[in-house]
């Protein structure tokens, strides 16, 4: 049971922190739908794909003291930082959570690079996977028409997603 949570330490120790909750979810989420081992459950909310387990995990981590959580007022709203602890560290050698592959390791650090808007266009896209790609790009208007996505913010989400994709293939 404790593996899950020690994947998400790991997870945010080899990002070497992750600014905003609704950033984490969205990583979190595109690295299970690229086929890493995240076993969150996921649903469509109003910010795209969204765990409240990994919501429950990620302040129990916190409580527990193998994740520091900081809050940063932003005046109109607070922003969370997440950092993991020495404690973290030790509890992820004590779980014997695999290493992070290479191409893990340059998946998260490709990800936090991106902003979280472009991760909600990246994961909604993905949650809608199963249908042809014009279709994906209709839901994404009829779900998310308020952010006003590009064709071009949309053609590089795609070319994201495949370059990770065979990043994943090829390490």
């Amino acid at each position: 049971m404790l593996e899950e949570h020690a994947k998400v330490v790991q997870f945010i120790g080899v990002a070497d922190g992750i600014t905003g909750r609704k950033k984490l979810q969205k990583m979190i989420y595109i690295a299970k739908k690229l086929q890493y081992p995240y076993k969150e459950k996921y649903e469509f909310h109003v910010y795209g794909p969204y765990s409240e387990e990994l919501t429950l995990r990620v302040e129990e981590l916190c409580n527990m003291g193998f994740l520091h959580e900081e809050r940063q007022d932003k005046g109109s709203y607070v922003q969370y930082k997440y950092q993991m602890t020495d404690a973290g560290e030790h509890f992820t050698q004590m779980a014997q959570v695999e290493e992070a592959s290479p191409a893990l390791l340059s998946c998260i650090t490709q990800m936090k690079a991106k902003s979280s808007r472009f991760l909600e266009l990246v994961s909604t896209l993905l949650y809608f996977d199963q249908m042809p790609k014009e279709d994906q790009i209709e839901k994404l208007h009829v779900v998310k028409g308020k952010l006003n996505f590009t064709e071009d913010e949309i053609e590089e989400a795609f070319s994201f997603v495949m370059n990770l994709m065979n990043e994943r293939a090829i390490l």
